[in-house]
């Protein structure tokens, strides 16, 4: 009962994702190959929503619901972002599924999206195998 909260955010994310059509394999293949605006126009209302939020909790100082500091610590660039970053975005062009959606996707009845779901396993297990040999 205590995680009924992440629960319901859980739900409504799926719900916002399925109803912006974000879920949808075939608006992501659109927006790699330039052919709608559909995602770009939710990216460029995700962005400065984010940042303005981000920019409320430093500045009004918003705790988390148990009242912890939230903390946003500065990262360094190095070009493992960049090799990330490619490895991602190929992952997200070829499957059309980023982290987020794969979930959604499967409890929509997008049953190939399991695939996606043990690919990102499989991923994520490579990343911690091969951890101590990437830079910090």
């Amino acid at each position: 009962m205590r995680n009924l909260k992440y629960l319901f955010v859980g739900v409504f994310f799926g719900l916002v994702l399925t109803k912006g059509e974000a879920i949808s394999w075939y608006r992501i293949q659109e927006m790699f190959r330039f052919e709608s605006f559909h995602m770009f126009g939710i990216f460029m209302t995700a962005i400065p929503t984010g940042a303005i939020l981000l920019l409320l909790i430093r500045k009004l100082k918003i705790k988390t619901l148990e009242g912890e500091e939230i903390e946003m610590p500065k990262k360094e660039y190095h070009h493992g972002i960049i090799i990330g970053s490619l490895l991602f975005g190929f992952g997200w062009a070829l499957t059309g599924a980023c982290p987020g959606p794969i979930y959604t996707q499967i409890g929509s009845g997008t049953l190939v999206a399991i695939v996606t779901l043990l690919s990102a396993l499989a991923g994520t297990w490579c990343y911690g195998y091969f951890q101590k040999y990437l830079p910090d």
